[in-house]
């Protein structure tokens, strides 16, 4: 295995190649989060009525910039996302493991579940301020505007505006519901992909590759966007609103059901599953392909002795 840097690094390659391909389906979600926002469904907009329809809107108004708004802040979220995510889990499950087991190799649901949302929420802290703003140029549309409008230039622009605005404090809004969503995904995430895997591999005789790959970063997305939208859609209206529509995560998840009903918090899940599925495919499958990669450079710097520590 190697090291929590090279796992770190392995990690975040992956995501970004990840994010380039599913961030169309992403900017499609938050602006369906936000359509309608605290109104009934009978009196809100429907501008973007699922994934297709919604990237050829704007590609059709906006071009394909619109469609990529944010895709630098989602490089560098992602980077510290997934690298916290992936580069972590191990260590702090192989620590558990032997501490708890005394055997490092011992897999635990528990413990999987905790490495998993731990590291998730490390990630989740270190990424927020870029997540806020890629979350605000996602939403900016000059032709079919849903939620607050946020007219950044660009990401450096909307973190320079934000911190003279509001702070530091401004800079982390929502952070709460980016680690309760984080925690949710992460808490299954990995536990999920490497539970399905070696399940296809005892009971089908899959054998190591990228059909295995595959098979188990499936099952692995699926579940996350289940759990995870619910908390996605309250903090994109965390993140996206003007002064203080919201208190926090529960006051924000109460005033849209009391407004909108309760399936208002699965509001864009489609574009979510859309998004996730092959971002979670691409993501852990490309991280195999990394991670080997940076074992390979690692053995040739530090010697094959290499593990994580």
């Amino acid at each position: 295995m190697s090291t929590t840097a090279g796992a770190f690094i392995a990690g975040g390659i992956a995501a970004c190649g990840a994010v380039t391909a599913t961030h169309p389906f992403e900017t499609v979600k938050i602006r369906m989060q936000l359509q309608g926002e605290l109104q009934s469904s009978s009196s809100s907009p429907h501008f973007y009525r699922g994934p297709i329809h919604g990237v050829s809107v704007i590609v059709r108004n906006e071009g394909l910039g619109g469609i990529y708004r944010g895709i630098g802040c989602a490089y560098i979220y992602q980077i510290l996302l997934n690298g916290c995510r992936l580069g972590f889990y191990e260590p702090m499950r192989h620590t558990l493991a032997t501490t708890l087991f005394h055997d490092a190799k011992t897999q635990n649901l528990g413990i999987n579940m905790f490495a998993g949302a731990a590291s998730g929420i490390m990630g989740a802290m270190a990424g927020s301020p870029f997540f806020l703003a890629k979350t605000r140029l996602q939403s900016y549309s000059p032709f079919l505007p849903v939620g607050t409008q946020h007219q950044y230039k660009n990401a450096w622009d909307g973190l320079t505006k934000i911190y003279k605005a509001e702070g530091i404090r401004g800079l982390y809004r929502g952070v709460g519901a980016a680690m309760i969503r984080t925690g949710f995904g992460s808490s299954v995430q990995l536990p999920t992909y490497f539970f399905a895997k070696r399940r296809l591999v005892k009971h089908l005789g899959m054998e190591e590759g990228p059909a295995l790959h595959l098979a188990s970063s499936t099952a692995s997305g699926f579940v996350v966007c289940v759990v995870m939208h619910p908390p996605d859609t309250i903090m994109s209206r965390l993140y996206n609103q003007n002064g203080n529509l919201y208190k926090g995560v529960f006051d924000c998840l109460a005033k849209t059901i009391r407004a909108e009903g309760f399936f208002a918090i699965y509001k864009g899940v489609i574009p979510h599953l859309t998004r996730i599925l092959p971002h979670t495919i691409l993501t852990l499958s490309l991280a195999e392909q990394t991670t080997k990669l940076v074992k390979k450079l690692e053995d040739k710097i530090l010697g094959p002795e290499t593990r994580v520590l």
